[in-house]
C-alpha cells in the first residue's frame, strides 16, 4: 500500500541500451550526451575508446570535477596522472558509474554514480 511514495533510488534503467547505436539514438532524443573520459582540455580525443554516453547530470558532475578540482591540482603539480574509468552493469553500453582517479604525487578519487547499483552504493555512503 502507498508504494507510490517509495523513492526510486536507481534512477533511469539503461540495461536495455546494449549498443553504441542505441546510445546514439538516445543522444538524438536528448536523453543522453556524449562525454570524453579524458577531456579535450587534458588532451583527450573524440575516439571510441575515450567516449561514453551519459545523462546530462553526469556530464556536469564530471566537468565540474575536472575543471574545479583536477585542473587546479595539476597546475599545482599535486597530481600528474589522470584516469577516468567507466564501470558497467550487465550488457549496458551506458556506464553505471565513472571512477576518476588522479595521482602522483598526491591522490584524489571521485565516483560519478549514474544508474543502477552504483546509485544504490552511493546512497549508502552518503
Amino acid at each position: 500500500m502507498f508504494g507510490w511514495f517509495k523513492k526510486n533510488t536507481k534512477g533511469p534503467d539503461y540495461s536495455g541500451v546494449d549498443s553504441r547505436e542505441k546510445a546514439e539514438a538516445l543522444v538524438q532524443k536528448g536523453e543522453l550526451q556524449k562525454l570524453l573520459l579524458l577531456p579535450a582540455e587534458f588532451g583527450g580525443e573524440d575516439v571510441p575508446p575515450n567516449v561514453v554516453y551519459v545523462p546530462a547530470f553526469a556530464v556536469e558532475l564530471k566537468a565540474n570535477t575536472d575543471q574545479n578540482i583536477i585542473l587546479p591540482l595539476a597546475q599545482e603539480d599535486t597530481i600528474t596522472r589522470y584516469n577516468a574509468a567507466p564501470e558497467y552493469e550487465g550488457k549496458s553500453f551506458i556506464p553505471a558509474a565513472i571512477n576518476i582517479e588522479a595521482s602522483e604525487p598526491g591522490s584524489f578519487t571521485y565516483r560519478v554514480a549514474i544508474w543502477g547499483k552504483a546509485l544504490d552504493e552511493s546512497s549508502k555512503t552518503a
